[in-house]
Formats: C-alpha cells, sequence, structure tokens
C-alpha cells in the first residue's frame, strides 16, 4: 500500500519545526498576488517572448493563450487543494496526500528541476538586461568574458551571481522585507510593461500580422511549449501556506486573480510587439522588447526603460522562486525525506536560513558557467508533470476526503481537472523525444534517490505496526 499522509496531519504539523521555531504568518491577499505576480512575469516575457514569436509568428498570441488554459484548468485545482490544505510543500504536499510517498518524492524530485532551471535561467536573462541597461545610460557594456558563461563564449555570467546573492539576501533577512520588495518590484514591471503596450499599439500595422500562422498548427504548438516557461512560477503561491494570514481564503483568491491579470498582459504585450514591427522583427532576438522599443521611438531611451524595467522584473522573479524553492524543501525535510538542514528555521528571521543559503550558493553555479538552453525543455515537461498530478490530486482526494473543508472547489468537477491533464499530456508530447528521454533518466535518478535515502528516512507511518525509527521516537501520527 502506498504511504498516504493524512491532510489532519499535513495541516497539524505546519506552522513550525519540531525545534518549534515556526515560520510568521505576516503575508496578507494583497503580498499574495504581487508574490504571484512577482514570480511569473519576467525573464518569459521579457527574454523568452522573442522564442515564442520565433515558432509561431504572429499566433504567438493563440500560444499564450493555448498555455495559460492549460495552467488556468491546473490553476483551479491548486485553488482548492491550496485552500484546503493550506502548508508550505504546495504539489509535493497534495501529492503526498492524494497519491502517496513516493509519487510525492518524485513530485518534489521535479519541483527541485522547475525551480532550480527557474532560478538559473531567469537570471541569465537578467544579465542580458543589465548590458542593455548599462548601455542606454552609459554607452557600454560588460565584457562577454564575465557576462556569459562558457557555453556562450564567455568565462562567468557575473550579473546571474549577484542576482541570486541579493535574492539570498534578501529571503534571509525576513519575509515580509521579501514581501515588501517583491510588491514594489511587482508595481514597477506592471507599469513598465502597460508603457510598452501604449508604445507597440501606437505604431500598430495589420500587415505585420500577415502571414497570421506561418508554420502552421505546429508552429502554433511549439509556441505554445515555448511560451508556457512564461507561466511557470504561479504555483509558488501555495508554498507560502505556513506565512499567509488568513491561507484557506487567501491563496486561492490571489492565484485566480494572478492568472487572469498575468494572461491579458502577455496577450497584450505579445499583440503590441508583433503588430509594430512584425513577427521577423521580433522572433529570435535578445532583448527583444527594448528592441522594439528603439525602433517604434527612434531613441535608445525608451529601451532604457524597457531594460530597467526587465531588470527589475526578473529579480522579482528570482526572489519569488528561490522563496519557493526553499519552503518546499523545508516541507520534505520535515518528512525525513532529505536532510534536516532545510527544515531549520532561524528563531531570529522566522526564515530557513541554511536552506536558503545552500539553494543559493547551488543554483549560482550553473547561472555562471552553463548553457540552460538545453534545460528549459526538461524543465518544461517537468513542471508539466507536476500540474498533471495535481489534477489528478485534487479528483483522488475528492474521493478519500469528501468532506475535507474546501473554501474554493473546483468548478465543472471533474470535467476541468480532466482537460487539465488532457492539456499537460498534450504539451508534455510538444517538447519532443528528447525532452522525454531526459525526463525518464531524470526520475529513474530520482527513484534512486529515494529508495536509497528518503524512503529509509521517512517520519511516516507506513501502516500499523510498521514505523520508521524516526518516527517510531515521535507522538502517534495519523495514516
Amino acid at each position: 500500500m502506498p504511504r498516504i499522509k493524512s491532510t489532519a496531519l499535513l495541516v497539524a504539523e505546519s506552522g513550525a519545526d519540531r525545534e518549534g521555531h515556526g515560520l510568521a504568518r505576516t503575508m496578507g491577499l494583497f503580498q499574495l498576488i504581487c508574490f504571484g505576480v512577482g514570480a511569473i512575469v519576467g525573464t518569459g516575457i521579457f527574454v523568452g517572448l522573442s522564442d515564442s514569436v520565433a515558432q509561431a509568428g504572429p499566433a504567438v498570441v493563440v500560444s499564450f493563450v493555448l498555455a495559460a488554459i492549460t495552467c488556468v484548468f491546473t490553476a483551479f485545482s491548486f485553488a482548492e487543494l491550496g485552500g484546503a490544505i493550506p502548508v508550505s510543500g504546495s504539489s509535493y504536499s497534495f501529492a503526498y496526500a492524494g497519491l502517496g510517498e513516493t509519487t510525492a518524492f518524485l513530485v518534489g524530485w521535479c519541483l527541485l528541476l522547475e525551480y532550480g532551471v527557474s532560478i538559473s535561467a531567469v537570471a541569465v536573462g537578467w544579465s542580458q538586461y543589465v548590458n542593455e541597461l548599462l548601455h542606454s545610460l552609459v554607452g557600454w557594456q560588460l565584457p562577454v568574458a564575465l557576462s556569459a558563461g562558457p557555453g556562450d563564449g564567455g568565462l562567468v555570467n557575473l550579473p546571474a551571481v549577484i542576482v541570486i546573492a541579493l535574492g539570498c539576501v534578501l529571503l534571509v533577512r525576513g519575509v515580509r522585507e521579501s514581501a515588501g520588495a517583491t510588491a514594489a518590484m511587482a508595481a514597477i514591471k506592471l507599469v513598465i510593461l502597460l508603457v510598452f503596450c501604449a508604445i507597440g499599439f501606437s505604431a500598430f500595422k495589420d500587415g505585420n500580422l500577415t502571414p497570421f500562422a506561418p508554420a502552421g498548427l505546429g508552429g502554433i504548438g511549439a509556441g505554445t511549449t515555448a511560451a508556457f516557461f512564461s507561466y511557470i512560477g504561479f504555483d509558488a503561491i501555495t508554498t507560502a501556506g505556513e506565512e499567509a494570514r488568513n491561507p484557506r481564503r487567501d491563496i486561492p483568491v490571489a492565484i485566480l486573480v494572478c492568472m487572469g491579470v498575468v494572461t491579458l498582459l502577455y496577450c497584450a504585450v505579445a499583440l503590441a510587439a508583433t503588430g509594430a514591427v512584425g513577427a521577423g522583427e521580433v522572433g529570435g532576438r535578445p532583448a527583444a522588447l527594448s528592441y522594439v522599443v528603439n525602433l517604434v521611438t527612434g531613441s535608445a531611451v525608451g529601451g532604457g526603460v524597457i531594460a530597467f524595467g526587465a531588470v527589475v522584473a526578473i529579480a522579482s522573479v528570482v526572489l519569488a522562486v528561490m522563496y519557493g524553492q526553499t519552503r518546499i524543501l523545508m516541507s520534505m525535510s520535515r518528512d525525513g525525506l532529505i536532510p534536516r538542514v532545510f527544515e531549520r528555521v532561524s528563531p531570529r528571521t522566522a526564515t530557513p536560513v541554511a536552506g536558503t543559503l545552500i539553494v543559493a550558493a547551488v543554483f549560482a553555479v550553473p547561472a555562471a558557467f552553463a548553457s540552460l538552453d538545453a534545460a528549459v525543455g526538461l524543465c518544461t515537461i517537468g513542471t508539466l508533470a507536476i500540474m498533471a498530478v495535481v489534477n489528478v490530486a485534487v479528483i483522488a482526494l475528492r474521493r478519500r476526503e469528501p468532506g475535507l473543508p474546501r473554501t474554493f472547489r473546483v468548478p465543472l468537477y471533474p470535467a476541468l481537472p480532466v482537460l487539465g491533464i488532457g492539456f499537460c499530456l498534450y504539451l508534455m508530447y510538444e517538447t519532443g523525444w528528447t525532452a522525454w528521454i531526459q525526463f525518464a533518466v531524470f526520475l529513474l535518478a530520482g527513484l534512486a534517490a529515494y529508495a536509497a535515502y528518503g524512503r529509509r528516512r521517512s517520519r511516516l507511518v507506513r501502516a500499523a505496526g510498521d514505523v520508521t525509527p524516526d518516527a517510531a521516537a515521535r507522538e502517534p501520527q495519523e495514516v
């Protein structure tokens, strides 16, 4: 039988580790929404838009809508589970309650990939816009040797390391400080993107949208897979379950508001960019938004403003995603599946200081030296697999615990979770066989790690009379 952790036990254990130092509940609805926007809007639109346009052409708007539909179906499931199980583990904890420990460990394993690649890739994107901003302000850029890794013709990507270090410092200082910084940065980048839309639509020409889908449905599908990376991060809202003041009410609302705002914004930006200068000028171009503004205005000043917004936006993503990563690791550590260092919370700052420092140090290395293009496809397929599991967990928990208090319920159940699973599988198919092979190898490595470490040290009682050594020393747990 699978080791399934009850929702009652998950909620009972949340908010404090066994040393008695709890996380502080300081985040309200506004902070959660800003945190969600901060986690989502960043590299995907400022840097990744050009990749989506290169695949789909002007039909990139359709690609963004399809990617959003996939995320919205799953966002409903995250909203239901986030309100019913308000803990820091997010989809890892949801899988533990719905499908069992092995699946939960693999979800946590995939989350390491999703958040880890996101942190490193976002930091690399930040470096591009730092150079664009420096060029606009002083006409000078960092040399390639210090702004790109060996795979991209440089030696070390110093700006990428710096932004990860800054995010680490803020997270270590405390959640209140991090939430305040995230809210300020979210407001700045929303204003910058709205300014971009105003400039782009002022030069809009219908002829720039033809041919609308030069690569046909295949191009739209490939563009959807590329656009999906732009939405990664909305699930990070549920990692604040132990630091939100009213998580059962606020987490579902924050998820749905963020998805609505971000989808409208992405479609508007994509339409403004391609309508202003044409898909050929946007596709495959680094710092594409700055380039579009420079072309439309005939001045580098506007591009500098967009570059400043991108620097702020991408920094906020690093901060938010690092936050989510540390909280998920804390939950896995609390369950005994990974080393205990990740669950230790500082009594002074009410944050997992050691875990945050380790996360920053580990993911600064690929950001500094690696070319992450090949890892983006693996990250995408892993994230889609997690989202499919969350939809399955909603169905499983509806059957196993029909009386579980739910502040939000997925509408049109079970149709929407089933559609969410279907859309996730479709986009996983579109990633290509290379990503599938990489993903299979990655899962096998995760199973090996679970068998070698996690299963032996799990603190959950498997069944009556079958108790792990760590669990035996604790109070009896409900299974």
